[in-house]
């Protein structure tokens, strides 16, 4: 049986082929759309990732192909047409959970790379300029950080974060046991550190929005490790512009699969609003590599393997996405 795995860099196939126990991966660098879909011929399964383009189209393209299965070897699927998927009945997997570790301490080396000015200081003193102007952070003990979802990510960030003596509040529509639980509308209003870690849903999309930047202290810092449509960039362009907010630690960006993962330094940047968040001085951004580590490599590849195989000798998988929207 063969797979079309998508997306491919030399990380995936090198812990994809240490796992694989017997299946028959066909790699492309491409990321899978409608214009590349055909290249699954002849393959039952595809794997893809969280910047492919699965719409209508490319799921009508892959029914034609014989395909019968999807699988997403990331947590999320709001870039999957899981109508379009039923329709043709293509079942849809995921890895609903990876090393949530490594997207945690990554969101809090962001807050603080930014806060205490690190990046900054290791330029100056490259050029032996050992000058403290302009470098200048705050306590984070004692300050109140705000966490959006309570997953495992966002648990694992709130155990951080009270690592370093913060005080904690939390919202999620589907609270937990353990946590301080506010309304949406008081978290904004009193947290200095905003951290978001929740799925992109109709309802969650542009959570952080002009409204929502209004509502926060003057000063606070936003993080964002999950996923870029939770945060209208234009109200975060402005409110870094005339101060509301302090910085911003951004993984994601809500138009990233045309840059994200790739190199772009040749051609440019033909974003103006991902050039202008680059170039404050206030935003850190990183290529959604919240999860890029030995662990979460490792362990997506062994939960994706082992949603194919379960697939196909046909038992049950808890990791099957519903499609019946």
């Amino acid at each position: 049986m063969k797979i079309a795995f998508f997306d491919a860099k030399e990380y995936d196939k090198r812990e994809f082929d240490k796992q694989n126990k017997g299946w028959e991966i066909e790699y492309y660098e491409t990321k899978l759309r409608p214009q590349t879909a055909h290249l699954a011929h002849g393959c039952e399964a595809v794997c893809a990732f969280v910047n492919d383009r699965i719409d209508g189209d490319t799921i009508a393209v892959l029914k034609k192909e014989g395909v019968k299965l999807l699988a997403m070897r990331c947590a999320g699927y709001n870039n999957v047409d899981l109508a379009a998927a039923k329709e043709a009945r293509i079942k849809v997997v995921r890895v609903p959970a990876y090393s949530p570790h490594a997207v945690a301490e990554h969101a809090m080396a962001m807050l603080l790379t930014l806060n205490r000015k690190i990046h900054r200081a290791y330029i100056r003193t490259r050029d032996f300029n050992f000058s403290l102007s302009g470098l200048e952070g705050f306590v984070l003990h004692g300050k109140t950080a705000g966490v959006i979802g309570t997953g495992k990510i966002g648990g694992a960030f709130v155990d951080i974060c009270q690592g370093f003596g913060m005080k904690m509040l939390c919202y999620d529509p589907y609270p937990t046991g353990g946590y301080r639980y506010v309304p949406l509308p008081q978290l904004f209003e009193e947290s200095d550190v905003i951290s978001l870690h929740c799925p992109l849903t109709p309802e969650t999309r542009h959570i952080v929005n002009e409204r929502s930047i209004r509502k926060m202290k003057k000063g606070a810092f936003l993080i964002n490790t999950s996923r870029g449509g939770l945060i209208e960039s234009e109200a975060l362009l402005s409110g870094l512009a005339g101060g509301k907010l302090g910085g911003a630690c951004l993984d994601v960006y809500e138009e990233e699969a045309n840059y994200f993962y790739e190199d772009n330094s040749q051609q440019g940047m033909a974003d103006e609003k991902l050039a202008l968040l680059i170039s404050r001085p206030n935003v850190i951004l990183t290529s959604h590599q919240a999860y890029f580590t030995r662990e979460a490599l490792s362990e997506i590849a062994a939960a994706t393997l082992e949603n194919i195989r379960l697939f196909f000798e046909e038992k049950r998988t808890p990791n099957e996405v519903s499609c019946a929207k």
